[in-house]
């Protein structure tokens, strides 16, 4: 039985899965990037300092990485470098978007796979916003329309949270959540200039100077949203895992796991990060190499050679390419399928024994849960590994805070050369983003980026190896393959950004 999952709701862009069904087990799956966009095309010929904005462009909810990896490339290419309030500044700024996006995907993208939104029909409290929300769903479900109106209807068949109590308290938190998500958003743009798209973020630093002011008002917006981490989105998290403990094991990803680390201690490129980078490759993890990436395009719509480094890539659509069934690329790491994202990089740095608070949270909350380290290459393995680096971030902004000098400058000052080449690496919430520059003339000749949902999502690669997200759904039993309630919430558990992965 064939069945076409999509188009998928509650994720960033256009994202549809075929699947093939036997005996109420998912035994195909393909993941169909269902646009083409061609932003290294956009960027040709273009002046270099117009890729950190451009770039931007490419993802409304993490633009700031897009940005700062970016603006590692230049830095690369150009010898740029940068003072230490510009790499802190850089760090404040895309620390916070992670924050607001941790937020974002499991409250607005994820929880209403679990939680059972009618539970509100039973609420009999004072909250005016959980009093609206009753009488909107009492409204919706008495309408008779076939459709309800998003985000909270309609739903999937299958089970959901059967306590009232916490089904409610979920639903508080989720509009709880999107004040929470303003402040960090806010913070952001303290020193990124608005949010989205940063109008201060530059290779060699921040065109905005820290002062007292700004400093304070950063530290008490991360303040409020580190309270209602450890308050509610942790005690959530583990509260609807206790309710579906098999979400421990469904979900699984058949590959390796690859991180470039995230948010740097110094200025150099090579500084180490407060999450290290690396790559894990049948339990072995070994150095990130950028020469050991290739992308294949066998089932992509492209037609460019196939198994190009970054430094080679091209770009050459072709909608109508036989065996073709996605506009996403099939990036492979020496030839192997890796997941990136949240899971990833704790898996990563956790392997490595970099960070020893990522250790103490890992084995504290796998040993609430009743897991082992294995149990976060899951569902709610990549939510808890979200949880655990926001409860790590947040405390890292605040220290970073404290090492701003206001009397120092926060951008480098150089003249670009006429020609170089670097690559750019960060971890976008989403997982390992890379950029890579090639500038002759004073122009963009080249420009590549390899974005974490082209990993996790890519389609077969020249190999036939399907990508993470194909292969966390092969093996999956679905109680009603029409619907595959199970699929999805597979599928937000790797927030895919779709307008990333086709950029």
């Amino acid at each position: 039985m064939k069945v076409q999952i999509g188009p998928i709701t509650r994720l960033e862009g256009h994202l549809s899965i075929n699947t093939t069904v036997e005996n109420n087990i998912i035994t195909n799956a393909q993941s169909v990037g269902e646009m083409f966009r061609g932003f290294e095309i956009i960027l040709r010929g273009r002046d270099p300092l117009d890729a950190q904005q451009i770039t931007q462009r490419i993802c409304g909810v993490c633009p700031y990485a897009h940005a700062i990896a970016s603006s590692y490339a230049q830095e690369n290419a150009f010898g740029i470098k940068t003072p230490p309030n510009g790499r802190i500044m850089h760090n404040l700024i895309q620390g916070a978007n992670h924050l607001y996006d941790y937020l974002l995907h499991f409250y607005q993208l994820s929880a209403l796979d679990f939680i059972d939104v009618t539970a509100i029909l039973k609420y009999s409290g004072s909250d005016h916003k959980l009093t609206a929300l009753r009488d909107w769903v009492k409204a919706e479900l008495a309408s008779g329309r076939p459709f309800p109106a998003a985000p909270f209807l309609p739903r999937l068949s299958g089970k959901y949270l059967a306590d009232t109590d916490l089904n409610i308290g979920a639903l508080k938190h989720y509009m709880e959540a999107l004040e929470i998500q303003k402040k960090a958003n806010r913070a952001s743009a303290i020193f990124g200039g608005k949010f989205p798209h940063s109008t201060a973020i530059f290779p060699g630093g921040c065109t905005q100077n820290p002062n007292i002011d700004h400093i304070s008002s950063y530290r008490s917006l991360i303040f409020d949203v580190k309270e209602f981490i450890h308050q509610k989105y942790i005690p959530d998290i583990l509260a609807v895992a206790q309710a579906f403990p098999e979400y421990w094991k469904i979900g699984r990803s058949q590959g390796g796991f690859l991180s470039y680390g995230l948010l740097p201690f110094g200025p150099e490129p090579d500084s180490a990060r407060l999450f290290a980078p690396g790559v894990i490759l049948n339990g072995q993890s070994e150095a990130v190499n950028f020469e050991a990436i290739k992308e294949d395009v066998k089932y992509s719509r492209y037609s460019s050679p196939s198994g190009l480094k970054v430094r080679d890539g091209a770009l050459t659509p072709a909608p109508h390419k036989e065996s073709a069934y996605s506009w996403i690329k099939a990036p492979r790491y020496n030839g192997h399928m890796v997941e990136v994202g949240a899971g990833a990089r704790v898996l990563v740095d956790y392997t490595q024994g970099h960070n020893p608070t990522i250790k103490k949270l890992v084995n504290k909350y796998a040993k609430i849960a009743g897991i082992g380290v294995d149990g976060l290459n899951s569902v709610f393995g990549r939510h808890l590994c979200r949880a655990i680096s926001a409860v790590v971030i947040a405390d890292f902004l605040l220290a970073e805070t404290e090492r701003l000098d206001p009397k120092a400058p926060g951008m480098a000052i150089y003249e670009l050369p006429e020609s170089g080449e670097g690559f750019g690496a960060t971890e976008a919430s989403r997982g390992a983003l890379l950029h890579y520059i090639r500038v002759k003339n004073y122009k963009i000749d080249r420009y590549e980026c390899v974005v974490p949902t082209t990993w996790n999502c890519s389609p077969m690669d020249d190999k036939d190896q399907p990508g993470a997200l194909e292969s966390a759904l092969i093996g999956t039993r679905v109680e009603n393959p029409a619907e595959q309630i199970e699929a999805n919430r597979i599928i937000h558990s790797f927030d895919p950004c779709l307008a990333c992965a086709v950029h």
